[in-house]
């Protein structure tokens, strides 16, 4: 893998807030600054229930992929999700996305993970093409369905 990547932790907070506040922007979801700390805080300080690599120069990163995990009966054990990856515009298109990715995928994997599995909007849109891209497959058996608590 040519793109570096590293695991974040507690001294990387700022710049890992800052680029999940560009990317909410971006995406136009209404998150505060709270929200996020909250949120994101905990897995930078070691919580096993997801992590955080930024990705590129470890003191101007280019983007960041944030994986959370469970348990999956059926699939045999550790599952992860993408819950998301973001990559500064001016560096998209250019198989950054696509080779962390692989790399977060390959790295999980020997760690016994059995699945990564990404949640994608339905129909025609870029995180559909990039998903497919990257090699996550449809399993049209199965559909996600949520109750917010």
């Amino acid at each position: 893998m040519t793109t570096a990547i590293h695991l974040a932790g507690p001294d990387d907070g700022d710049r890992v807030l800052a680029l999940i506040q560009r990317s909410h922007e971006e995406r136009g979801l209404p998150h505060d600054d709270a929200h996020r700390a909250a949120t994101i805080l905990p897995l930078l300080d070691g919580s096993p229930l997801g992590a955080v690599w930024l990705i590129g120069p470890a003191r101007a990163p280019l983007g960041y992929v944030m994986i959370t995990f469970g348990w999956s009966v059926d699939l045999g054990g550790l599952i992860g999700w993408v819950e998301d990856i973001f990559i500064r515009p001016s560096v998209r298109k250019r198989g950054i996305g696509t080779e962390v990715l692989h790399g977060v995928a390959r790295t999980l994997g020997q760690a016994n993970l059995r699945a990564l599995h990404a949640n994608v909007p339905d129909g025609d849109n870029p995180i559909a093409r990039f998903c497919a891209k990257v090699g996550f497959g449809h399993d049209r058996t199965l559909r996600v369905m949520t109750d917010i608590l």
